[in-house]
């Protein structure tokens, strides 16, 4: 497979800036896009910080200099114009996304692979808009991305194999594993983990149990890492809710309603890791 130099990568975020930190610390060069130009500033500073961090745990990751010297900041979206391969994501809102790749569609090469990394939206509703709908894939990246070993890609209706591969041959090359599903809302991951959360979540308003009670179960009886309500936190309860929307919007069914109080923290700001206050409480 021959290697993607460039790689585009439009919304700095949470979530596009880890996925901007997966690719600069594995050699390649990345060109982050973004409106904000405070975020973009945020985005630079939690990439040198989380380079840092990741650096302390595993000795074969660049230093944060080298890092960043991978990345380029800008606020202007042609600057796509040279990417082998864009990963956009924007937040988890159609309107926004699908005017997001129309853009990309005007300034890249018809023959450039597009990524769409969302948590539940269906990647052929996002293709449909595109001017080229067989070369839009989706890629839902974890978070966080330089650190989850494993990348899901969604194959949606139009999406050819050429497409396909470039996506798992990136992820390889970022040293991580990759399984292919077909579309759906929120693919497999997504579609079972807000399931998941959101019934921990009605457990915690109903009174059935205390928030630390839940997330302990999870961790003793399930060995898992952390509980369901410290994975929403980490997610963000902002997208969360989000997800919950767009699967209760695209199946129709009224078990992806929202948690009444996931909403009320939602509304408040509280929306978790990343403000210091969601379900949990942390040290910034």
């Amino acid at each position: 497979m021959s290697r993607i130099e460039t790689i585009g990568v439009v919304g700095a975020g949470t979530i596009g800036a880890g996925v901007a930190q997966l690719f600069a610390q594995s050699g390649h060069q990345v060109v982050l896009v973004d409106t904000n130009p405070e975020q973009l500033d945020i985005a630079e500073q939690g990439i040198a910080k989380n380079a840092r961090l990741y650096g302390l745990v595993d000795k074969t990751l660049p230093a944060p200099a080298e890092v960043l010297e991978n990345l380029q900041f800008t606020l202007h979206i042609d600057a796509l114009a040279g990417a082998g391969f864009v990963i956009e994501n924007v937040t988890e809102n159609v309107a926004i996304k699908t005017s997001v790749h129309r853009e990309i569609g005007r300034i890249v090469r018809p023959d450039i692979p597009v990524a769409a990394n969302t948590s539940a939206i269906p990647i052929t509703r996002i293709a449909g808009f595109a001017a080229h709908p067989e070369r839009v894939i989706g890629m839902h990246f974890m978070n966080p991305p330089p650190i989850m070993p494993m990348v899901e890609i969604i194959r949606a209706t139009h999406s050819t194999d050429a497409a396909r591969q470039a996506a798992a041959d990136l992820v390889t090359a970022a040293g991580k594993k990759s399984i292919t599903v077909n579309d759906s809302p929120g693919f497999v991951t997504n579609r079972v983990m807000m399931l998941m959360v959101n019934e921990a979540m009605f457990l915690v308003y109903e009174g059935v149990a205390s928030v630390q009670e839940v997330d302990r179960l999870f961790k003793t009886c399930f060995g898992h890492k952390m509980g369901p309500l410290e994975t929403a936190d980490l997610i963000g309860l902002d997208t969360v809710k989000l997800s919950l929307d767009i699967l209760y919007d695209e199946f129709n069914d009224p078990k992806y309603r929202p948690c009444p109080l996931l909403k009320r923290l939602v509304y408040a700001g509280q929306t978790g890791r990343k403000v210091g206050r969601g379900f949990h409480i942390y040290d910034q």
